[in-house]
């Protein structure tokens, strides 16, 4: 087992220095199967009769930070009061969520909730919608933090009741029957009945400590492997049941429990170069690939330290592989050069980022374009093979950076503050489909 072990280290380091430049590409294999594997990479022109968020007199720029399936709908969570019709010839009140055709685009007349407060994460089954985030009112009535609506009304189901107070949920999966959310509540990450929103122990574990000089506490978000088998979680923490998890950790899933894995990246212990506060907990999301077989991380953070390139994660989007529970190093990283990434997303064909962006392949610029690096303004597409940029490169220019991709059958998803997608404008939310 030692002898294997080793060996697969060394194939894991020899990939990362193959994946530092571009002019080291490593050659193509085939793509992984699964329910939404996409045979290439999605257009680069957006479909424009989606909506898009709108300004509104007064208030801050708006910025979708969450965006979910629900049946044949779509439903966008974030910080908006307005938001308007593909061609941008109607506005329509929403206070921080709405829903609207996934096909035609047509914002959903029914579902209009009134919620006070930023909203991050959404779940939807096609007939309820979970939301949460900072608020803490719904429709006029008290529901801190998480709350469970009806698509068709936006009406508050007074039957879920979760006992959460204050802080914020930033992301929402249901798992074996179990609702999961995460943030900066007390437990960090959390199991609840999804009828009830009482406590349940299927995920019972103590997510301790938080970053020096750190922002809050949390787990900001976490995916769950498409065989329901794995749970990866990032955010600002440093133990998780009383063993050292800087940043990241597994969980393995059973039908009526979960467990820590041993899975666990030393380098994740090792501060980025920036001295921003919140830049300490650096790594920002997570997903695996449709096949489970691995996952990737976005992270911000700035520069790596002195002798840490291809292993310490700052501004870089990096892979790793679900059954390798000591990597010594990633299969493979993609430097920014500085500028951060903040989500992630996996298909078959590509591994999509988003962020503040201007360039990847870049591992030897600071703050600069450095041999090999290629320009990416707002995030990009990575091959999961090599860890190299593809040509795909809509152009999407961003203040902060975009929190959630989701793939879907038939395309791609982007929710972000920013303005321009391929040139056109699409602020806060875009589609880009298959072609």
């Amino acid at each position: 087992m030692a002898t294997a072990r080793h060996h697969k280290k060394k194939l894991v380091r020899a990939a990362v220095v193959a994946g530092l430049v571009s002019a080291l590409g490593v050659g193509q294999m085939a793509a992984n199967a699964s329910p939404y594997h996409h045979p290439t990479a999605v257009s680069t022109s957006p479909t424009m009769s989606m909506p898009v968020l709108a300004l509104t007199d007064g208030q801050p720029k708006p910025v979708a930070y969450t965006v979910a399936e629900a049946g044949s709908q779509m439903v966008v969570g974030g910080r908006f009061q307005t938001v308007e019709n593909g061609n941008r010839t109607v506005q329509y009140t929403r206070r921080n969520v709405f829903a609207f055709d996934a096909t035609t685009g047509a914002v959903s007349q029914g579902f209009a909730p009134n919620v006070d407060g930023d909203v991050w994460g959404t779940w939807s089954d096609g007939t309820s919608v979970y939301i949460g985030g900072a608020f803490r009112n719904v429709n006029g009535q008290p529901r801190s933090t998480l709350a469970k609506l009806s698509l068709a009304t936006g009406e508050l189901d007074p039957n879920f009741v979760p006992p959460f107070t204050g802080g914020r949920i930033s992301d929402i999966a249901m798992v074996n029957g179990q609702l999961i959310v995460s943030g900066t509540f007390q437990k960090r990450l959390a199991s609840l009945n999804p009828t009830t929103g009482k406590l349940t122990t299927y995920i019972n574990h103590v997510v301790g400590g938080r970053l020096p000089n750190s922002d809050s506490a949390q787990v900001f978000h976490f995916d769950v492997s498409p065989d329901r088998q794995h749970l990866v979680a990032v955010g600002n923490f440093l133990t998780v049941d009383n063993q050292p998890r800087p940043r990241a950790f597994m969980l393995d899933l059973g039908a009526t429990s979960s467990t820590l894995s041993s899975w666990n990246y030393e380098p994740l212990g090792i501060p980025c170069s920036s001295g921003r506060r919140n830049a300490q907990a650096y790594v920002l999301d997570v997903d695996f690939a449709p096949d489970s077989s691995y996952f990737a991380f976005a992270a911000f953070g700035f520069m790596y330290q002195t002798g840490q390139r291809g292993f310490q994660l700052c501004d870089s989007a990096s892979r790793f592989e679900t059954d390798n529970l000591n990597p010594s190093a990633p299969t493979w990283i993609n430097y920014t050069g500085g500028d951060s990434l903040k989500s992630v997303a996996v298909t078959g064909a590509a591994v999509y980022v988003q962020g503040h962006s201007r360039w990847l392949n870049n591992p030897f610029g600071r703050d600069s374009a450095g041999p090999g690096a290629v320009e990416r303004p707002g995030g990009g597409a990575i091959d999961p093979v090599s860890g190299l940029a593809l040509p795909w490169n809509p152009v999407m220019p961003q203040q902060a950076g975009g929190f959630q991709i989701l793939p879907t059958a038939t395309g791609v998803w982007f929710a972000t503050d920013g303005i321009r997608f391929g040139g056109k404008y699409r602020r806060g939310i875009r589609f880009a489909p298959l072609p």
